[in-house]
């Protein structure tokens, strides 16, 4: 149920689409022992994808990035970093081989831009966010423009929070 409502949210099947409730409904079902959704939602938090690291936030797991050793060599904030290690932990991954994972892929960049003719690979932080609806990325003006013009942005700009249609 959660991991269907996660995939209905986020590619807007049958309700508005919604990043910000796909990754709520992501935590949801980690939070019932999902290890996909665990695994999802750790990878998203630590690639700073929209909306991961403020739903993936854990108080309580103080401690854990800490215990578990794993805390030296990634550019991703303290807090940020336990969050991401307690959904590991919760999903029963291996959080040395995938931190490792996420480290490497986020060294090496990607393409992040949400123009499909895009090729630009470079680090998330490199990337623009749409001034509007805050979820869509862009390597540079020339791709937002073209995105806007042609790609469809200008339509679906702005409706990630809309009201949920019953």
């Amino acid at each position: 149920m959660n991991v269907a409502s996660f995939i209905c949210q986020a590619l807007g099947r049958g309700v508005t689409r919604s990043k910000r409730r796909a990754t709520a409904w992501s935590r949801k079902a980690a939070e019932n022992g999902d290890a996909e959704s665990c695994l999802r939602l750790a990878s998203r938090m630590y690639a700073d994808q929209p909306y991961a690291r403020e739903v993936g936030l854990v108080v309580e797991a103080a401690g854990a990035a800490s215990s578990a050793g794993v805390m030296e060599g990634h550019d991703v904030p303290p807090d940020v970093l336990t969050g991401v290690v307690y959904w590991l932990q919760k999903g029963g991954h291996d959080i040395v081989a995938e931190l490792e994972f996420s480290r490497r892929a986020a060294l090496e960049g990607g393409r992040y831009c949400c123009n499909d003719r895009c090729e630009v690979k470079r680090q998330l932080k490199d990337f623009k966010v749409c001034p509007q609806c805050k979820t869509a990325r862009y390597c540079g003006d020339a791709c937002q423009k073209q995105d806007w013009t042609t790609g469809g942005h200008k339509e679906t700009c702005g409706k990630f929070d809309t009201k949920v249609y019953k």
